[in-house]
């Protein structure tokens, strides 16, 4: 696999698989542990970025994911927004500890607050805590942090759908067939050289305003960052405070649920979000998420069109912006509504650095 920009990884042919339906079955903490045994493949979201649970206890779930190269936006940092991908697995997997036989749920609202920001070349860990699983509403929170120096990033919270017990229950067979190992597994997308030229020189930052740098990516004068070559997403529409990104909705993004994951549309909306504020960023001026709050309203299917998502400024004062975005199927229906707020920040390197948001958070007030 070629690490030129002309790779475009989400038009590969996706890896991983997904569960036995027939699992559903079973308890929630009983279906992770035999999913640690081998009875499931890992899901093409996996395979795609490397984010897998890790460990599970009674209304408790840890998960990893490597911060390759290919995960980094133009500046150079993980936007926020992608982390919730990683979120979203401990905050499920610790609610699905705590459910009963044939019960499926699903994600209802995911808010993040971001307190560092996440370079490339480190581990990222969440560990989630389920907080009340009720018969309809389940409730969890994680905490995000880099694995080597144990430095917190990032908290949320994320409240689940419980579903009606399935009725009559999937058959489930208590010999569920092995999964053979997958040869394949050390040339996944994540393990690969990634497009290090995708990157623009802080030089590129310091000389044109944001919008201006969206616009000549728009035209193919600049590099889109290495996450969109990893996933598809990409802005299609600039305007002053308002940008449209749109994301193949493939397979690769799916989870074991078989829809695209809650933390995807975190990470689109996100992105539609951050791009509006750029829109407003002069020249040797940086900009940084500081919170993120979604709302899913229909799951999202792997159907292989796009999802688009629009960006929008709600409010922009001397320091802090509030952002909100939209996004829809390729039917042009609605799933998911997003809020954020954001900080500009002057003089300082598009890459943040060691910068703490949360202090930056209190100033701009």
């Amino acid at each position: 696999m070629s690490s030129s920009p002309d790779a475009h990884i989400w038009e590969e042919e996706p890896r991983g698989g997904y569960p036995d339906l027939g699992m559903l079955a079973l308890p929630g903490r009983e279906r992770l542990m035999q999913w640690s045994r081998g009875a499931a493949p890992a899901p093409p979201l996996s395979r795609l970025t490397g984010a897998i649970y890790t460990r599970f206890g009674d209304g408790t779930a840890s998960a990893e994911m490597p911060a390759s190269g290919w995960l980094l936006n133009s500046a150079g940092v993980i936007g926020g927004g992608t982390l919730a991908i990683l979120a979203d697995i401990a905050f499920g997997c610790s609610i699905e500890t705590k459910l009963p036989p044939a019960t499926p749920y699903t994600t209802a609202e995911l808010s993040l607050t971001f307190l560092r920001p996440a370079h490339s070349g480190r581990t990222l860990s969440a560990g989630g805590q389920a907080i009340h699983v009720g018969r309809s509403v389940a409730l969890s929170e994680a905490f995000l942090l880099e694995e080597d120096t144990e430095r917190l990033i990032a908290h949320g919270t994320s409240r689940c759908a419980v579903l009606p017990p399935l009725d009559p229950p999937p058959e489930y067979s208590s010999e569920p067939p092995a999964i053979a190992p997958d040869p394949g597994r050390e040339s996944d997308p994540y393990r690969r050289p990634w497009p290090r030229g995708a990157i623009l020189s802080q030089e590129v930052w310091d000389r044109f305003s944001g919008k201006e740098v969206l616009e000549r990516q728009l035209r193919g004068e600049l590099p889109p960052p290495p996450i969109h070559y990893l996933t598809g997403i990409r802005p299609v529409r600039v305007e002053d405070g308002a940008v449209t990104v749109v994301l193949p909705a493939t397979k690769w993004l799916t989870s074991p649920a078989r829809t695209i994951q809650g933390g995807v549309l975190a990470m689109v909306a996100d992105t539609a979000m951050t791009m509006a504020v750029q829109t407003t960023v002069p020249a040797g001026t940086a900009a940084a998420g500081l919170d993120l709050k979604v709302n899913y309203l229909r799951p999202a299917l792997p159907d292989g069109g796009d999802l688009t998502a629009r960006g929008s400024i709600v409010h922009a004062g001397g320091k802090l912006v509030i952002t909100r975005a939209e996004i829809d199927n390729a039917d042009g229906k609605r799933v998911a509504l997003a809020t954020g707020s954001s900080m500009y920040l002057p003089d300082r390197p598009a890459a943040l650095g060691e910068l703490e948001l949360a202090a930056g958070a209190d100033e701009s007030q």
